[in-house]
């Protein structure tokens, strides 16, 4: 208790002068000023919301996921196509890799293809 009193009593004979209130409202105005210039700013930027035009966004979408698409499709061709290989030569263990391989390209073709299509928010046509 006597080291909290202590404290209290300390507090009590500070002085604050004119220099530190000044000080203070300095820096007070220095920590608001850039979130005042944030409101600023974001309030033009809902503004402008309503007149972005996004077809050149829809366009380069469609582009990626038209990639995605034929990637997808080269990926689980060729997998497919090593998995067969070793089959056929007997050797099922070299050619599980190559079955994971299909299966990741089969993600590609179907996953990556809708969540790239989903991305803008927009319906994407190949």
């Amino acid at each position: 208790m006597n080291a909290l009193q202590s404290r209290f009593a300390r507090l009590r004979n500070i002085t604050i002068t004119r220099q530190q209130v000044r000080q203070q409202a300095i820096l007070a105005a220095r920590t608001a000023l850039p979130m005042a210039v944030a409101f600023a700013v974001s309030s033009v930027a809902h503004a402008q919301s309503g007149s972005i035009d996004m077809s050149g966004a829809t366009n380069v979408m469609n582009s990626f996921k038209t990639f995605a698409l034929y990637a997808g499709a080269v990926i689980c061709l060729g997998s497919l196509i090593f998995a067969g290989i070793r089959m056929m030569s007997g050797r099922f263990q070299d050619a599980i890799p190559g079955l994971f391989g299909a299966l990741f390209g089969a993600g590609v073709l179907g996953w990556g293809a809708g969540w790239i299509s989903s991305l803008t928010g927009q319906t994407v046509t190949q």
